[in-house]
């Protein structure tokens, strides 16, 4: 799915909210996921410069989830650990962005090389 503007960021917040409900997701995990992802695809248009998000349905034995791969080629985080922490930003917002994403979800990982691009994936487990 692309993400390059405010139309493309709430189709994003659509569509995570029809898979966690595909997924049985209860209404936190639903909202969890669904903040996560808002979070993420703002990120992808603002700094990344526009990108893509990708979905996958995990099923692993009795446990399914979904993950979410935000991915751009904007000009990358230079700092990953720095902008993991609450309250730093590299513009005007709060700096909740990276680090409320992922207290929202189970798992989290940021890949970036200044000047390539940022990949941030993301898996709530049901």
């Amino acid at each position: 799915m692309a993400l390059r503007s405010e139309e493309d960021i709430v189709a994003s917040r659509q569509k995570v909210r029809a898979l966690a409900q595909q997924l049985k997701f209860s209404l936190v995990d639903q909202t969890k996921m669904i903040t996560a992802a808002s979070e993420l695809s703002r990120n992808t248009v603002v700094h990344g410069h526009g990108g893509e998000m990708h979905w996958a349905i995990l099923d692993e034995g009795v446990k399914r989830g979904l993950r979410l791969d935000f991915i751009d080629s904007g000009p990358g985080i230079p700092d990953v650990k720095l902008a993991l922490t609450d309250g730093w930003t590299s513009g005007g917002g709060m700096g909740l962005g990276l680090p409320g994403s992922k207290r929202l979800v189970h798992e989290f990982e940021v890949q970036s090389q200044p000047g390539q691009g940022t990949r941030v994936s993301i898996t709530r487990w049901k």
